[in-house]
């Protein structure tokens, strides 16, 4: 094993624990019979877990198309990055899917990896702007969340609108002071300074009615996500513990907590982490252990089977079309230590 396979290994081994941790801590006590009692209760769910899956996705290239319309990107090209993109977190360490986002398709976007950037970080606030929302909206479903998780909730909201609001309103007005802060701090800080200003250039281009359709859309994005896994618990036919029916609110609570629970560093594809934050979020509504965290399980190994194979088959489709044989990993080599 060369020098650099070592290495490769142990950037990825602390993401492997930590997910073996999380699988072991959310399957501790688990009862094959649970496994043994899944059945196709409703099967014309899968319509609803077909159309949610399908709408999200779609959902989520057409609000970034619509951020990067101003780079003159096209919707159908903007679809193959992005769940390409998703695909390759699904496999590869270290988010590589963001980066070769960035990076890597920046060509075929016709925008810099600079632009990109900004439109992957303003992509990320309306994400968790949304979520907060589900969990706002729900915090008194099922058992209800814990009081302190609730404060730290609403805090959240506030935060992460109220910076919203900030930016979209007074991208242009903010350049000023900032340029004015980091005058005043070390030279090393500028990188970041200059990241803050491209983000609200791009925001500034966007303009204030975007911005509030693009907030809209990543509402129905989660919602749709909320009917995938609605869908999914219909399908099998999940109960709670004394055998009664789930309130609206579990679908909802569980998509956001379970993607919240990609910001925990873990494998690819947030394994561990995601069944684990999905089990905690049935139990609040009464579904048993073992039954939750088997659900975390098989919605997660729909998401990633869909996500990676659409993705997979995208990426190879694209690269026969333009005739490149260079292999993926010796692609990710040639991306840039630092954006230019």
């Amino acid at each position: 094993m060369t020098r650099e396979n070592r290495m490769s290994l142990l950037k990825t081994l602390p993401g492997l624990l930590i997910s073996a941790f999380f699988l072991w801590w959310t399957f501790r006590g688990f009862r094959l019979a649970t496994l043994e009692s899944i059945r196709l209760v409703a099967p014309v769910w899968i319509v609803g877990l077909l159309a949610g899956t399908c709408a999200s996705y779609w959902l989520r290239s057409y609000r970034w198309w619509i951020m990067m319309r101003s780079a003159g990107s096209r919707l159908r090209t903007c679809f193959r990055v992005l769940i390409t993109s998703l695909a390759a977190n699904n496999i590869l360490p270290l988010r590589i899917g963001d980066v070769m986002r960035i990076f890597t398709y920046a060509p075929d976007l016709n925008a810099s990896p600079s632009v990109i950037l900004s439109t992957v970080i303003l992509e990320k606030l309306f994400d968790i702007f949304a979520l907060v929302v589900l969990l706002v909206v729900t915090v008194h479903t099922g058992r209800g969340l814990p009081p302190k998780t609730r404060v730290l909730v609403k805090t959240l909201l506030v935060l992460s609108g109220g910076g919203l609001m900030v930016m979209v309103i007074g991208a242009r007005a903010l350049v000023k002071p900032i340029q004015a802060l980091f005058a005043k701090l070390p030279a090393k800080l500028g990188k970041i300074e200059h990241w803050l200003l491209l983000a609200l250039d791009a925001i500034r281009q966007i303009g204030i009615l975007r911005m509030v359709w693009l907030l809209c859309l990543s509402m129905v994005i989660w919602l749709s996500e909320s009917v995938l896994y609605l869908s999914a618990m219909r399908m099998i036919g999940l109960q709670t513990a004394a055998g009664a029916p789930l309130d609206w609110g579990a679908p909802m609570q569980t998509v956001a907590l379970a993607n919240f629970a990609f910001l925990v560093p873990s494998a690819p594809g947030g394994i561990g982490p995601f069944e684990w934050a999905c089990q905690n979020a049935l139990k609040l509504h009464r579904v048993s252990s073992s039954s939750a965290g088997l659900f975390g399980l098989l919605i997660h190994l729909w998401l990633l089977v869909s996500i990676t194979g659409v993705g997979g088959a995208m990426f190879l489709v694209h690269r026969l079309h333009r005739a490149r044989r260079e292999p993926l990993l010796k692609e990710i080599e040639t991306l840039p230590a630092k954006l230019p």
